[in-house]
C-alpha cells in the first residue's frame, strides 16, 4: 500500500506517518514548505526511514502540487489544516485558503487519480455547543468560530464529492486529541509546560468548558482502521472516549501527575468571544466501535503522565520557555 499524508509534519500527522510505516505502508509525507527546510516533528525520523518515506516540502493550497503527489497512491490521509481557534478570529481568510481550498485540492486530486480512498480530518468543533449530549454524528453542524466554519465547509465538500463524483472520501471526526508533540496553544500542554517550568500560578482561559480527550495513539489507530474499513463514501465517524471533563478537572489531574501544587489565573486574552465558546463536547463513540471496531485504550491519567514525561525528558527547551 502507498499513502499520502498531508500535514505530516504536525502533531497527529507525524504520529500517523510512524504508525503507517510500522504497518508496512510506503508513505509520501507532505510537510509545509518553509525556508529552514524543516520536516517539523519528522525531522529526526528522516535519518533512518528515507527508504520508507518520501518527504516533500510543499503546500496543500497548490492544486498542481497536490495532484502530482496523489499520483500512484492508494489512500490520502488529509490532515493539513490551520487549527488555532484564537488565530482564526484574527486571520479568517488564511483558514479558508488552507482548510477549504486545500481540501478542495485534495478532492480534485483524488478525483483525477481514480481509485483512491481519502480520509478527511474533521473536528468536534463543527457541532458548536450541542443541543444534546452525548453528541452523535447526525447532530446539526453549527460553527461558532471561523475555524469551525472552515471545517464544516471542508466536510461538506467531501460529502458533495462522494455524492456528485463518486470520490471514495470518508470523514473522521476526532474530539480533543492530546499527547506528545502537541502545540502549547492547546490546553493540556499549556498546563503541563507551565507546571513543569515550576510555576505556582498557571495562566489559562475559561475553566468551565467540558471536553472529551483522546490520546494521540488511539486517534491514529482510528485513522488506520478508517482507511481499510468498508464504510461507504460520504460517511462520517467520530472518535472520542464518551466522557467529558472540565478544564478545571484537567488542571487538577495535571497537578497530580506532575506533583506540582499551583493555582489558576484566568486571563481575559485566553477567553473566546462569549458567543464563540463551545461549552461542552462529549462524544458518543458507538459508531466507531460498530464500524471500525475502534475504542480508546489509553486512560486520561496515563495519557497525561506520558505527555508530561515527554515534555520533561525530550523537549526541555519547550518547557523552559515558561521560566520567563
Amino acid at each position: 500500500m502507498r499513502a499520502l499524508v498531508t500535514g505530516a509534519d504536525g502533531f497527529i500527522g507525524s504520529h500517523l506517518v510512524e504508525r503507517l510505516v510500522e504497518e508496512g505502508v510506503h508513505v509520501k509525507a507532505l510537510c509545509l514548505y518553509n525556508s529552514n527546510g524543516s520536516y517539523g516533528w519528522l525531522n529526526d525520523y528522516t535519518q533512518n526511514h528515507e527508504n520508507k518515506v518520501d518527504f516533500h516540502l510543499g503546500d496543500v493550497r497548490d492544486p498542481g502540487y497536490v495532484q502530482n503527489l496523489a499520483d500512484g497512491v492508494d489512500a490520502i490521509f488529509h490532515l493539513a489544516a490551520l487549527i488555532s481557534i484564537p488565530y482564526s478570529y484574527q486571520a479568517p481568510a488564511s483558514f479558508v485558503a488552507t482548510n477549504v481550498q486545500g481540501t478542495l485540492n485534495v478532492l480534485e486530486a483524488a478525483r483525477q487519480a481514480g481509485a483512491v480512498r481519502v480520509i478527511n480530518t474533521s473536528t468536534s468543533e463543527v457541532y458548536g455547543t450541542p443541543e444534546t449530549t452525548p453528541i452523535r454524528e447526525q447532530h446539526p453542524l453549527q460553527a461558532q468560530s471561523p475555524y469551525a466554519a472552515t471545517k464544516v465547509a471542508a466536510d461538506q465538500l467531501c460529502y458533495s464529492y462522494a455524492c456528485s463524483f463518486g470520490v471514495d472520501v470518508v470523514t473522521l471526526r476526532p474530539f480533543n486529541t492530546f499527547g506528545p508533540r502537541q502545540s502549547t496553544r492547546a490546553v493540556i500542554p499549556a498546563i503541563l509546560t507551565q507546571l513543569l517550568a515550576g510555576r505556582n500560578e498557571v495562566h489559562l482561559g475559561s475553566l468551565t468548558p467540558r471536553r472529551d480527550f483522546t490520546y494521540v495513539s488511539d486517534t491514529v489507530d482510528g485513522f488506520v482502521r478508517m482507511a481499510s474499513s468498508q464504510v461507504p463514501a460520504g460517511s462520517v465517524i467520530q472518535l472520542g472516549t464518551g466522557q467529558a471533563v472540565t478544564i478545571q478537572e484537567i488542571f487538577d489531574k495535571c497537578c497530580e501527575v506532575t506533583g506540582v501544587h499551583a493555582r489558576v489565573t484566568v486571563e481575559e486574552s485566553r477567553i473566546r468571544p462569549a458567543k464563540g465558546e463551545v461549552q461542552v463536547l462529549e462524544s458518543d463513540p458507538s459508531r466507531a466501535y460498530r464500524n471500525l471496531q475502534w475504542k480508546p485504550t489509553m486512560s486520561l491519567i496515563d495519557g497525561l503522565k506520558r505527555t508530561a514525561d515527554w515534555l520533561e525528558s525530550k523537549q526541555l527547551p519547550y518547557v523552559e520557555r515558561y521560566h520567563r
